[in-house]
C-alpha cells in the first residue's frame, strides 16, 4: 500500500506542476521538450489532459491495493501494468530530450514513478 500512496503523492506534485504550466507559469524547460518557457495553447491543453491521465492513474493504483473500490480487480491488475510500461517510456523519452532541465529532472521522477507502479502492479 505505501507504494501506490507514495506514486499517488507524486503524481500529485506532477498534477500541481502541470496545472501552472497551464496556467501559463514560465516552467516549460521542465516539460513537454523544453522548447518553450510559457507553453503555447496546445501542450497548455496537453498539461491539462495530462492532470486527468495522473488522476487515472492514482485511481488504478489505489484500486489495486484495496484503500478504494471502483474498477473491478482485473481492470486495475492489467492497469497497472500498462501504467509500468507507460512510466518506462517516459524514462526513455525523457532521457533523451534535448532539454537538460527536463532530463535532470524529470528523468529521475519518471524512475521513481516507474519503480513504484511495478511494486504495485505486483502487489
Amino acid at each position: 500500500m505505501a507504494a501506490a500512496i507514495a506514486l499517488t503523492v507524486i503524481l500529485a506534485l506532477l498534477a500541481v506542476f502541470q496545472l501552472a504550466l497551464a496556467l501559463g507559469s514560465p516552467l516549460g524547460r521542465f516539460a513537454w521538450g523544453g522548447a518553450h518557457r510559457v507553453l503555447p495553447t496546445g501542450l497548455r491543453i496537453g498539461s491539462l489532459v495530462s492532470i486527468v491521465v495522473y488522476t487515472v492513474i492514482a485511481v488504478l493504483a489505489l484500486d489495486r491495493v484495496d484503500v478504494i473500490d471502483v474498477v473491478p480487480d482485473a481492470v486495475s491488475a492489467v492497469g497497472m501494468w500498462i501504467v509500468f510500461g507507460y512510466f518506462v517510456l517516459g524514462i526513455v523519452m525523457n532521457a533523451i530530450s534535448r532539454s537538460k532541465p527536463e532530463r535532470y529532472t524529470m528523468t529521475p521522477v519518471v524512475a521513481v514513478l516507474a519503480v513504484l507502479s511495478l511494486l504495485v502492479a505486483l502487489s
